[in-house]
């Protein structure tokens, strides 16, 4: 009896294994999550910055949102899948308008690749005309 749930527990542990193998998933992954742009002039106007996301995974990745902290931020990021060791450009815009001081805003990526969201940030200086 014992030898026959031995038997089973290792029958068990083997398909659990080749099907955790053989799971088709997304991954996304960004190189830099973080980006300052230093000290830059409110007079000069709008900055942006471009996060290159990459697909680590087997699957396509599909960013179904991007949310940034505050209205003075806005992405544009690619609505159709991106393929497995493929990557796409996530741009980040920032209107310092009326923002003099130190800030740091955060983007958040959700997509089909990570459960809850991937955190980008922009963060720097603005210093008055």
């Amino acid at each position: 009896m014992k030898r026959i749930i031995f038997l089973f527990a290792v029958i068990l542990m083997a398909v659990g294994m080749a099907s955790a193998q053989g799971a088709k998933k997304a991954v996304l992954a960004v190189e830099q999550n973080v980006f300052d742009f230093g000290t830059i002039k409110e007079a000069d106007g709008p900055v942006a910055h471009t996060f290159v996301v990459k697909n680590e995974g087997n699957a396509p990745l599909v960013l179904t949102r991007v949310v940034a902290s505050c209205g003075c931020t806005s992405p544009e990021w690619p609505k159709e899948p991106i393929a497995p060791g493929k990557t796409a450009e996530v741009k980040v815009t920032f209107d310092p308008k009326d923002r003099p001081g130190m800030f740091a805003k955060t983007i958040a990526l959700y997509s089909n690749g990570k459960r809850g969201s991937y955190i980008l940030t922009l963060r720097g200086k603005v210093i008055g005309e």
